[in-house]
């Protein structure tokens, strides 16, 4: 809902609103919140909130005595599970110190600074995002099991496809939130279901796709389930991705998606542990239809860029990242990488066609995505791109902590 802070605070009078969520993101995108009472939430616009960060992932340092979270109001949305009496409002923050700067490890704040480079250069981006996740059962406890809800495979439908209702839920709570989500259906794995979403810019793409791993995990919970998003949940079964639609243009003309995507393939080596960022990521890549090799294809789905090559689609699909990364980390580095490859023209290699999936890991012939974390680690603490997109502190938290 696009309002103004006067236009907010009528809004939370007239429908009854009892409790505002700050949300923001540690480094590792897990989402965070605070509640803000109505009477205080005008003091919040002015002045900001106050928060300790020393408990909170990568926002740790001593010099970070207190810092303030100032909500965004045309980022609001009603959550619709929370009870119509006493409503629930959350609202996304930027985060600053006392001074009023911006805090050096907000991630939301790193993409922001990335969007208004690429207006700079005259480039648009938008990013559309296919999300896969597994539902679980849950013991007497309502602990998560691994035992998969359903045994249904890619496409299926009900009754082996238990999970049409769950997805139905999300689809039309995201719809309440101002989410528009464009298809949803079972993946290959008992109890996978993805869910896609249009393209936007990338502060909204991003901002959206921590608000759906949300509202998934909490339908899924009020169904008696357990939503997971991690890697490789079972083995031997596909993992989770994080697929990424990519578009780039300028004043209008999307030509300039090829420099861009080049771009990307150039960097994103150095950026894998920003998108794999756990040790079961490497467990996915390279098996099933997550990528193994640094090239593209315009309709195999086993590499790591797909180009769609239907009439009208104009959009690269990125196939590496898992569901275990931040959004907005994500699009910041796309969006400097892609800034690269127009910057300097370059030209978009040629497309491999066949198939990867029997081509020996030890092959030379196509170049490797990081094979563990340590690798990914190393590439990117050596890498004078990653140094200029991201602060040391990102870079640290990511690569120095186990």
């Amino acid at each position: 809902m696009n309002c103004s802070i006067d236009e907010f605070m009528q809004y939370i009078e007239e429908e009854d609103i009892k409790f505002i969520r700050l949300l923001f993101c540690d480094v590792f995108g897990t989402p965070k919140n605070i509640s803000a009472m109505p009477s205080y939430i005008e003091s919040a616009f002015t002045n900001g909130v106050g928060i300790n960060p020393t408990g909170i992932a990568g926002f740790s340092d001593p010099s970070n005595s207190e810092l303030f979270l100032h909500p965004e109001p045309d980022t609001a949305a009603l959550l619709p599970w929370r009870p119509d009496s006493g409503r629930v409002v959350r609202l996304f923050c930027d985060i600053k110190h006392q001074d009023g700067s911006a805090f050096e490890s907000d991630t939301r704040d790193i993409l922001k600074n990335a969007v208004k480079k690429a207006e700079e250069e005259g480039v648009k981006f938008t990013f559309g995002t296919r999300m896969e996740f597994y539902l679980f059962k849950t013991d007497e406890d309502g602990e998560p099991t691994k035992i998969p809800f359903d045994k249904a495979g890619y496409m299926d439908i009900a009754p082996l496809d238990k999970g049409a209702n769950v997805r139905r839920e999300i689809c039309l709570t995201l719809e309440r939130m101002g989410i528009q989500p464009f298809n949803s259906h079972h993946e290959a794995g008992p109890g996978q279901n993805e869910i896609d979403f249009i393209s936007a810019d990338p502060v909204k793409a991003a901002d959206d796709a921590v608000t759906y791993i949300s509202v998934v995990k909490t339908i899924a919970a009020r169904n008696g389930l357990y939503a997971d998003f991690s890697p490789k949940p079972l083995s031997g079964l596909p993992g989770n991705g994080f697929h990424v639609n990519v578009s780039a243009s300028r004043d209008g003309d999307n030509s300039v998606l090829t420099s861009a995507i080049e771009g990307i393939l150039q960097k994103i080596f150095d950026m894998t542990v920003f998108m794999n960022r756990c040790e079961d990521s490497y467990q996915r890549i390279g098996k099933g239809e997550a990528p193994r090799y640094i090239t593209w294809s315009g309709g195999n789905f086993g590499q790591l860029v797909r180009v769609p090559q239907s009439p009208g689609h104009h959009y690269a699909q990125l196939r590496s990242p898992d569901a275990f990364s931040n959004p907005y980390l994500i699009f910041a580095l796309l969006i400097y990488a892609g800034l690269y490859g127009i910057r300097n023209n370059l030209e978009l290699r040629a497309p491999v066609n066949q198939d990867l999936k029997d081509v020996p890991a030890r092959s030379s012939e196509y170049q490797l995505l990081p094979r563990t974390i340590d690798e990914a680690k190393e590439a990117a603490k050596a890498s004078e791109f990653i140094k200029e997109c991201l602060p040391e502190s990102i870079i640290e938290a990511y690569c120095e902590a186990r």
